[in-house]
């Protein structure tokens, strides 16, 4: 049996819990402190590290009567970044196993605020903490590692679900999940769902197996000049048109990007709006806060206009390199936005429905700027 020494993220007991795959009931464990060593936040993202401080000690949990299986998944979840077991002695003379960072890699910061870590993240890292160990039998921790910025952006997507402003006047009918299967996982995910749900008329459906696209909250902001009647898109190129086999695979959009975890919708429009056209909004309108296409995909779109002066020399074309951007801004008046769309010669729905937006609300005579 092992004794671990845990003094982070695994000191919120709801976390050992999901790591270890039981409740807190079952796990031997007391505080303890850690001599000589003291705990910081990690430059390379929103986790712990600890090195050596002469008076200071680190305060933790330690684990006892652990068996292989513990160890197993705590080697899991801390070695992606190069965290390992080394042997120590604790304040109380105790022996037990602490998880060192790599001697190069990850870089101290701040010191370590547990129950500030508590207030920001710990919500978000359980849910991400449920995904990453789903992959224990199937990735390494550096494949895992690599995917994170993904999982932890699915699981921003899910707390930001809690808040959404639809569903009045709809069913609230009780659905039973059976089962969930992760069948791929890189970028996007894909999961097939085996459930029951509520009908209108009270009974309860047959069994039913569905396919969900696992995506991300996105950002979506069409950036309009009011006193020249001008808008900004951009072109790019799409996958999603080579895989339904269309010959124009670059496409005529409205900014858009990722919402990041920490971050609001509209930070995220904000920021790609510079990224991606060197661009300062000068005020956001929301449009829509909408699922694309909610018989398939969990992805949920919040969509904007952006008000901003399209006078400025804008640079042709942009995108960040390190994300394979590549992308060309075109700024046309809202007349010939419009002309485009009359003539169906846009395949992008939120260009397509901020289009729509801005015509009613100019032919209401709104003041927009």
């Amino acid at each position: 049996m092992g004794h671990v020494f845990v003094y982070g993220t695994l000191r919120h007991v709801p976390l050992l819990e999901i790591v270890l795959d039981r409740p807190c009931s079952t796990i031997a464990m007391q505080p303890a402190r850690l001599p000589d060593i003291s705990v910081f936040w990690a430059l390379q993202g929103a986790f712990p590290m600890i090195k050596k401080t002469t008076g200071r000690d680190a305060e933790g949990l330690l684990l006892t009567d652990l068996d292989d299986a513990d160890i197993k998944r705590l080697d899991f979840y801390e070695s992606g970044y190069g965290y390992a077991l080394q042997a120590s002695v604790l304040r109380s003379g105790e022996k037990a196993q602490v998880y060192f960072p790599p001697v190069s890699g990850v870089t101290a910061g701040e010191p370590w605020d547990l129950r500030a870590w508590e207030r920001e993240n710990a919500e978000l890292t359980c849910l991400a903490a449920k995904e990453v160990m789903l992959y224990m039998s199937e990735r390494t921790p550096q494949e895992v590692v690599q995917m994170y910025p993904m999982i932890r952006a699915r699981a921003a997507s899910e707390l930001m679900a809690k808040e959404v402003r639809h569903g009045a006047g709809t069913l609230r009918g009780k659905v039973n999940v059976l089962k969930r299967e992760r069948k791929y996982s890189d970028y996007f995910a894909l999961d097939v769902l085996t459930l029951d749900h509520e009908r209108f008329d009270g009974r309860m459906s047959d069994t039913l197996s569905r396919a969900v696209f696992i995506g991300t909250d996105a950002a979506i902001v069409l950036p309009y000049d009011a006193r020249r009647d001008q808008v900004l898109l951009v072109e790019q190129f799409r996958v999603g048109p080579i895989g339904r086999g269309d010959p124009y695979p670059w496409q005529l959009e409205p900014i858009s990007g990722r919402v990041d975890p920490g971050e609001t919708p509209k930070e995220c429009a904000l920021r790609e709006a510079h990224e991606e056209a060197g661009l300062s909004i000068q005020k956001l309108l929301p449009v829509a806060e909408s699922y694309p296409s909610p018989g398939t995909s969990s992805e949920f779109y919040h969509v904007y206009i952006g008000l901003a002066d399209l006078s400025a020399n804008l640079p042709t074309y942009s995108g960040l390199e390190a994300e394979d951007e590549d992308i060309k801004t075109h700024v046309m008046s809202f007349d010939d936005l419009m002309a485009l769309v009359d003539e169906q010669r846009v395949a992008n729905i939120p260009l397509v429905l901020c289009a729509y937006w801005l015509a009613r609300y100019r032919a209401q005579g709104a003041t927009l700027d």
